[in-house]
């Protein structure tokens, strides 16, 4: 495990240290000035993927809890699609708000279109995606009655890419996940599941809707921030 930062402001855990220069990126270009301090723990993806999400959050509460985490933070950002589920449960038990990084492309997704195809690179992420998509349409469908009636979801795992990505392939992996996003035919929009995917965005030439969480995440997280 590893953490950077001071006190105060947003904590993201992470599952995988790349992701700690994709969300710097994006806090200087739309969030300067917004303090983020940084939890890797690959291994709790490693666990949940072998025991199940669920099983894990025992150790993610301890993690964010005080004075465990070492960190005075307002808010929580879990980037991790496979145990966002489980981190989002966590806050009223840690007196924070927890956001889960692929909540806003849920609702995003579902807005644009009844048939939403989902790809990952890991198995464990599909069904915590296909929840959180039913949960989002559910939620528009009391928003707007009979908008998220026909929802149809498609999910596959795009073969060879977490190999690529556990390799350090980050170019190998993301140019098999756009050659799956450029085979999607029948979608009203394409769901990237995980952080580590959103690469794979520039990459695609597919003229359907394409959506990736980290940004949006990211932004949805720093709003809660300003309101806690």
């Amino acid at each position: 495990m590893s953490g950077q930062g001071g006190p105060g402001g947003l904590t993201l855990l992470h599952t995988s240290p790349v992701h700690v220069p994709v969300f710097d990126a994006l806090r200087d270009l739309h969030h300067p000035g917004t303090a983020l301090r940084h939890l890797v723990v690959p291994e709790l993806l490693a666990r949940a993927r072998v025991v199940g999400p669920g099983a894990v959050a025992g150790e993610i509460e301890a993690l964010l809890a005080e004075p465990a985490s070492g960190s005075g933070d307002d808010a929580v950002l879990c980037t991790c699609s496979t145990i966002g589920a489980v981190a989002e449960e966590l806050g009223p038990v840690l007196g924070r708000p927890v956001l889960r990084v692929d909540r806003p492309m849920a609702a995003a997704a579902v807005r644009t279109g009844p048939r939403v195809a989902v790809l990952a690179t890991v198995e464990s992420t599909l069904a915590p995606t296909l929840a959180l998509l039913r949960e989002e349409a559910d939620a528009l469908e009391r928003e707007r009655p009979g908008s998220a009636a026909a929802l149809s979801l498609r999910a596959r795992v795009v073969p060879g890419a977490w190999e690529r990505f556990e390799a350090g392939d980050d170019a190998g992996c993301l140019a098999l996940v756009a050659r799956a996003v450029d085979a999607v035919v029948d979608a009203d929009v394409i769901v990237l599941a995980q952080v580590s995917m959103a690469g794979a965005v520039a990459l695609a030439t597919t003229g359907i809707p394409l959506l990736s969480s980290p940004a949006v995440g990211l932004a949805a997280a720093v709003g809660a921030l300003r309101r806690a």
